[in-house]
Parts: structure tokens; C-alpha cells; sequence
């Protein structure tokens, strides 16, 4: 695969992997491109745990589907990131940034804008969607072969210093030649965010992968190998969409906007 073509077919996986296990040689790959990315003096401040064991990956996937439902039942997913959310393909087509919500079960459609308010939550809730995604995200997280957890060394992440600007820029490069690196080996990785998102379940995570003092946990991803006809999930979006240029771009100074290619 040619390395734009690589990086314009990148994208997240929403739906289950095979449940294939990821090879002990892909698992290496992933970490070696990874470790190729820049860092500040070379100093190569990221470290990642390799999760393949079935308990560890069910103790991770239980704290998934809960923290979940506790979003969506709570509503603070949606307070959150609402303003990222999308219901029409105009809308989309006109921002061209955020997620398109394009897959609902029958009883939600009606109701798809009113998701934010309080009659949507209402709603959401009597219909026990909160749980219903609960479920759905552990499943996709105990399901997945792999687990790759991204830390940070604490000797150079110190958050009240520069370096640790340095070291986010680099996780962050090192991150994204793992995902690239993903579509070359004909798999998917996601995210798995929401423990990120509730007090003490991440510290929870720290407890289950012997994270020690000197190591910081940055973020948790499921991988495995995608399915040739992959089942969407039962809420699903589109993120295809970017941006024109000259919504993004400058020419020489923040004064003059990019003018798009005719």
C-alpha cells in the first residue's frame, strides 16, 4: 500500500474484529513502527503494553460497557460532545467535520435531534439505550484479540514542564504510524475512551495492567483483523468528511485563507 493511499483509507473501526488472534510477528511490527516516529532528542518516551491474555482483556472490556452506560445514562457523553454530532447529510456536507449519526434503531430515528435535550435523555433512558451500548462496547472490547495500552515514561512526560508537550506530540506521531501501520496488516483499531471519561475507572485500568509509579497511562486501543463484510453496530456514524482547504489553511499569514483547488 502506497503511503497516501494509506493514510486517505485510515479510519477508525467501530464494528467486531475476527476473532482471530493478532500473530505474535504483527504485534511487533505495530511496536517497531511505532517506536519509529520522532521524539524530543530521541529520547523515545512512550511505552506500550501488549494485551493478549482473555481475563485481562475482560477485566478491561467489563470497565468499558460500564463506564458507557453511565455516560449515556447521565447524559454527559452528549453535554460533552454535542457539538460534534450530526443528523443530516446537509449539515455534514456543510461543516464536513464532526461524526454523522447515520445508523439508529427504528424507535430512536424520530427522535435523532432531540438526543441532546431533556426529553431525548428521558427517552434514551426508558428505552434503555444507555445499557443496550453498555453492552454493545464491552462486547466489542472482550471481543478483540488485542489490547495495546500507550504509557508515557515519567522521567521525561513532567506536565509542568515543556517536555511534556514534547512527549504527547510524539505519542501522538508514534499512535498514528501504529494505525497506519494497522491498515498494511489488514486490521482495525479504536480507541476504547470511555474509562477516560469517569473518576477512578482508569485508576482502575493502572490497577489491572501493574502500571508503576514511574509509567503514566495515556490511552487504551482494540485492535484485531477485520472481517471482509463487517456487521455495523446497532448506533453507528459516518466520519469521512474533512475539511476544504480553505477552511483550514492559511497562505502566509492567519490574515488570508487558502483558496481550493478548482
Amino acid at each position: 500500500m502506497e503511503l497516501l493511499e494509506a493514510i486517505r483509507k485510515r479510519k477508525t473501526t467501530n464494528g467486531a474484529f475476527l476473532k482471530k488472534p493478532v500473530s505474535r510477528e504483527h504485534q511487533h511490527i505495530l511496536v517497531e513502527a511505532a517506536a519509529r516516529a520522532p521524539s524530543h532528542f530521541n529520547s523515545q518516551p512512550w511505552r506500550f503494553v501488549l494485551i493478549d491474555d482473555a481475563k485481562i482483556r475482560t477485566k478491561i472490556a467489563k470497565i468499558a460497557g460500564s463506564t458507557m452506560t453511565q455516560l449515556m445514562k447521565e447524559g454527559r457523553f452528549f453535554q460533552r460532545y454535542r457539538k460534534y454530532f450530526r443528523f443530516d447529510r446537509e449539515e455534514m456536507e456543510r461543516r464536513r467535520d464532526g461524526i454523522f449519526i447515520d445508523q439508529l434503531p427504528g424507535p430512536l430515528r424520530p427522535f435523532a435531534k432531540q438526543a441532546f435535550s431533556d426529553r431525548g435523555l428521558k427517552l434514551m433512558n426508558q428505552l434503555r439505550v444507555p445499557g443496550m451500548l453498555g453492552r454493545d462496547n464491552k462486547k466489542l472490547v472482550e471481543g478483540s484479540p488485542l489490547l495495546l495500552a500507550a504509557l508515557l515514561t515519567k522521567e521525561e512526560y513532567v506536565p509542568v514542564d515543556l517536555s511534556s508537550f514534547y512527549c504527547i506530540l510524539s505519542l501522538g506521531m508514534a499512535i498514528e504510524h501504529i494505525w497506519l501501520t494497522c491498515g498494511e496488516l489488514g486490521m482495525g483499531i479504536q480507541f476504547v475512551s470511555t474509562p477516560m471519561e469517569i473518576p477512578g475507572a482508569w485508576d482502575e485500568i493502572k490497577s489491572i495492567l501493574k502500571v508503576p509509579d514511574s509509567l503514566e497511562l495515556m490511552a487504551v486501543y482494540r485492535l484485531g483483523y477485520v472481517p471482509p463484510a463487517a456487521k455495523r453496530p446497532k448506533i453507528d456514524w459516518t466520519s469521512s468528511q474533512r475539511k476544504k482547504l480553505s477552511q483550514y489553511v492559511f497562505r502566509n499569514t492567519c490574515s488570508d485563507t487558502e483558496a481550493d483547488p478548482q
